[in-house]
């Protein structure tokens, strides 16, 4: 009865550990998003954002948005940026609201929006719905 009483504890402190570790485990937020850019921009657009320049990954990094991409493609002949990323910390709304003040991020902006091109109805990127994720 002594062994039946231990295995049950033991099990019990694996179910309850497994439940904390998963309510720490919040979902990451994944975010696409689209904005035009201008064809004169281009050069400058992408040397501001090349791998050896650090631009505000730091800032990306404190606001807890990671795995930040930007792709470009040319449709029916307009230049269109698709971004990505990934949300991880636990109030989206308060770490925009945060990052928007920052000096680096104000500045970074103050040269980056006029490259680009918002669609119709929008003032900057347009978040697009996300359909499908394969873990």
């Amino acid at each position: 009865m002594n062994h039946h009483k231990s295995i049950v504890l033991c099990l019990a402190a694996v179910l309850t550990a497994g439940l904390f570790i998963g309510c720490a485990n919040k979902p990451t937020k994944r975010v696409g998003m689209v904005v035009g850019l201008r064809p004169e921009a281009m050069a400058e657009y992408k040397r501001l954002h090349a791998d050896d320049n650090p631009g505000v990954r730091h800032i990306l990094n404190k606001y807890h948005m990671h795995n930040f991409s930007i792709f470009l493609t040319q449709i029916e002949g307009r230049w269109y940026e698709f971004g990505y990323y990934e949300y991880t910390g636990n109030d989206f709304e308060k770490d925009m609201a945060e990052m928007a003040k920052e000096p680096e991020t104000i500045e970074w902006l103050k040269v980056c929006d006029p490259m680009q091109i918002p669609l119709e109805g929008e003032t900057g990127w347009r978040e697009m719905k996300r359909v499908y994720f394969n873990e």
